[in-house]
C-alpha cells in the first residue's frame, strides 16, 4: 500500500509540474470562457485519462525491456529535457487547437476532450507519465497523472477566471523548469551511483 501512495504522490507531483505553464493550462482558461467550468473539468479528465492510460501502457512495456538502472538515467535525462522544453515553451497556441477542434464538432464537452487528446499527445506531461511509469506500477502512475493534470489546469481555470488571460506565464514556466532541472539530476545521481556501486 506504500509503494502504491508513494507511487500515487510522485505521478501526482511530476505531471502537476509538468503542466505548469503548458500549453493546456491556457487551452484551458480559453475554453472556460466559452464553456462551463464542469464542462471543461469534464472534457480534460476525459481525454487525460485516455492518453495517460496509453502513457503508462508505453511504460509498462519498456520497463519490462528495459535495466531498472538505465531507466533511471534515462528518466534523469528525460526530466532535463523536460526543464529545456519547459522553459521554452510549446509552438502551438491553444487558439490554434481550439479553432481546429470547434470547426468539427459542436458539443462543448467533445471539443474539449478532442483538443486536450490532440494536445497531449506527445506533450512533455505524456512523456513525463511514460518516464514515471518505468519506476513504478502503471496504476497509481495513471491515477496520479490524471489528478495532477486535472489540478493543474483546474487551478488555471480558477485564476483565469478571477485575473483574465493575463498570467505570469514565464515566471510559472521558469519554476516548473527549475524542478525539472532538480529532479533530474536528482535522478541522473540515482542511476549513476547504482550503476557504479
Amino acid at each position: 500500500m506504500s509503494a502504491f501512495l508513494a507511487a500515487l504522490g510522485i505521478s501526482t507531483v511530476a505531471i502537476f509540474i509538468a503542466e505548469m505553464g503548458d500549453k493546456t493550462q491556457l487551452v484551458a482558461m480559453s475554453l472556460a470562457s466559452r464553456y462551463r467550468v464542469l464542462t471543461v473539468i469534464l472534457g480534460i479528465t476525459a481525454a487525460t485519462a485516455v492518453v495517460h492510460l496509453g502513457s503508462v501502457f508505453i511504460a509498462e512495456v519498456l520497463g519490462a525491456a528495459l535495466p531498472t538502472d538505465w531507466l533511471t538515467l534515462a528518466a534523469g535525462l528525460a526530466f532535463l529535457f523536460f526543464g529545456l522544453w519547459t522553459l521554452r515553451g510549446d509552438e502551438m497556441t491553444e487558439k490554434d487547437e481550439e479553432r481546429a477542434a470547434s470547426r468539427r464538432i459542436r458539443s462543448g464537452f467533445m471539443t474539449v476532450a478532442l483538443v486536450f487528446f490532440v494536445a497531449e499527445l506527445g506533450d512533455k506531461t505524456m512523456l513525463a507519465t511514460i518516464t514515471v511509469g518505468t519506476q513504478h506500477h502503471w496504476l497509481p502512475v495513471w491515477i496520479g497523472s490524471t489528478i495532477g493534470m486535472v489540478a493543474a489546469d483546474g487551478i488555471a481555470i480558477a485564476i483565469g477566471a478571477v485575473l483574465g488571460k493575463k498570467l505570469p506565464e514565464r515566471a510559472i514556466r521558469i519554476g516548473a523548469s527549475v524542478l525539472f532541472f532538480l529532479a533530474g539530476a536528482a535522478m541522473l545521481a540515482q542511476g549513476a551511483w547504482a550503476l557504479l556501486a
